[in-house]
């Protein structure tokens, strides 16, 4: 199966009806910035309720936002889906005005989709490599 076969993808404006709709999405207020042909791109600002101790972004919200990159590359282009699991490398502390997750398509599948997504840290107008995922999603058919 090839990129080509997916028909029934969710647009950008889907995607921030569906976030609209999500309560722990809108506490995070990610920015979706791209969400077409297997690709994804969110932006969340980095506030202090979304930091952990040392001041960092907490490690949940930046799984939060690989798993969402992830999620909705796949959405792109397969539509409805739930991601089924994921592997999240923390690669540094989370430190900057914002966070950036990109997301896209490795293999699609009937049923999954397997996606990675990188996190990165901006501070001005430098980005940090913070975080790398590998999911798994499942197709909602």
């Amino acid at each position: 199966m090839s990129i080509a076969d997916f028909k029934d993808g969710l647009t950008l404006g889907n995607i921030q009806s569906l976030l609209a709709k999500t309560p722990f999405a809108r506490h995070l207020e990610p920015e979706v910035t791209r969400c077409d042909g297997g690709f994804a791109e969110l932006r969340v600002k980095l506030r202090p309720d979304l930091t952990q101790h040392h001041g960092f972004a907490h490690g949940a919200v930046i799984g939060c936002i690989a798993d969402s990159a992830c999620a909705w590359a796949a959405a792109s282009l397969a539509g409805d889906v739930v991601t089924s699991e994921y592997k999240l490398h923390l690669l540094a502390s989370g430190v900057g005005d914002y966070l950036i997750g990109r997301g896209e398509i490795i293999q699609p599948g009937r049923r999954f989709v397997i996606a990675r997504a990188d996190v990165f840290a901006v501070k001005g107008d430098r980005e940090r490599l913070v975080a790398t995922a590998l999911a798994t999603v499942v197709v909602m058919r």
